[in-house]
């Protein structure tokens, strides 16, 4: 059995998916609206452009999202995307894409007792992640 994560956001889901499928090599398999409900009592609070379910497929599984209703939506707390990148160049690209304009920058870009090149930060849409390049200390 393979986890999938699940992300809510106040209104941007389809802007931060688009972006991840773009950073993270996915391809977008699905996008279902509010307005694509058949019937009043299937739609979410919210706009009709509102994303109800979106899915981004990565080589490491399934990444799924929605936008939240403001009276549903809180900021994600208790977990953080980990990425575990494959050389230093990636871990460079991937901090640039996702931590651009992040919110905060919990853990600047640095080196570690475990990895070469680590960072923890929430990005632009709320989503926080965390960066991982153990390279020769593995």
């Amino acid at each position: 059995m393979r986890p999938n994560l699940y992300l809510f956001f106040p209104g941007n889901c389809f802007d931060a998916m688009n972006h991840y499928a773009d950073v993270l090599g996915g391809e977008i398999v699905s996008v279902t609206r509010n307005s694509d409900a058949a019937s009043p009592e299937d739609r979410m609070p919210g706009p009709d452009d509102a994303v109800k379910n979106m899915g981004v497929k990565t080589d490491g599984g399934m990444l799924f999202g929605s936008d939240a209703p403001e009276e549903w939506h809180k900021a994600p707390q208790g977990f953080r995307l980990q990425l575990e990148c494959k050389s230093s160049d990636e871990f460079e690209r991937l901090n640039h894409a996702l931590g651009n304009d992040a919110q905060a920058v919990d853990m600047p870009a640095g080196e570690t007792f475990w990895a070469e090149r680590f960072t923890m930060f929430t990005d632009r849409f709320g989503t926080p992640w965390m960066l991982n390049f153990t390279g020769a200390k593995s």
